[in-house]
């Protein structure tokens, strides 16, 4: 059994900013898929597929181990057959790494399901998100919840492409 979470905020308001591009990428697999999310379980949303459960938390970003911790331990799901779909601002818009294991990289996502499973020994799958004269004029807490611009909006599609093929690749 394998676990596939994409990271976001539940509202509506954060539905297209960047620090909900993990739920983007795991939306459009689902629709590409024909999956439907189901309502609620352990606090976040899901399907399965397969030997595969695909989740959304609602817990917001930086409270995500609780779903994460929830689903791993109802489904016996060991910390290295999860992966988690995440944005990075450190990494240039439309960057795409694949790590195994690893920091949190100041990621509070990322951060709060290596407390909840207390290993960092799961993969994550970080999506760059970085405009360095955005971020600068914002501030770093308004960037991750800012939209993005028209140009990298032109971008998304293939960035969510690339990485629903890079998720594909984690669960062969």
């Amino acid at each position: 059994m394998q676990l596939i979470v994409g990271l976001g905020n539940p509202d509506q308001k954060y539905r297209f900013t960047r620090h909900n591009f993990g739920f983007l990428v795991l939306d459009l697999y689902a629709k590409i898929h024909h999956q439907t999310w189901q309502k609620p379980e352990f606090n976040a949303l899901w399907f399965k597929q397969g030997n595969t459960i695909f989740i959304k938390p609602q817990t917001y970003y930086n409270n995500s181990g609780q779903a994460v911790k929830a689903f791993a331990q109802y489904y016996k799901i060991p910390p290295e057959q999860i992966l988690v779909v995440c944005d990075d601002f450190n990494l240039e818009f439309g960057t795409i790494r694949l790590r195994h294991q690893g920091s949190s990289g100041g990621n509070n996502g990322i951060k709060s399901i290596t407390e909840y499973l207390h290993t960092s020994e799961f993969a994550r799958l970080r999506l760059g998100t970085n405009n360095r004269e955005l971020r600068q004029k914002i501030g770093d807490i308004d960037f991750v919840l800012s939209r993005f611009t028209a140009t990298e909006n032109a971008e998304l599609p293939s960035i969510c492409q690339a990485a629903i093929a890079r998720i594909q690749e984690f669960l062969q």
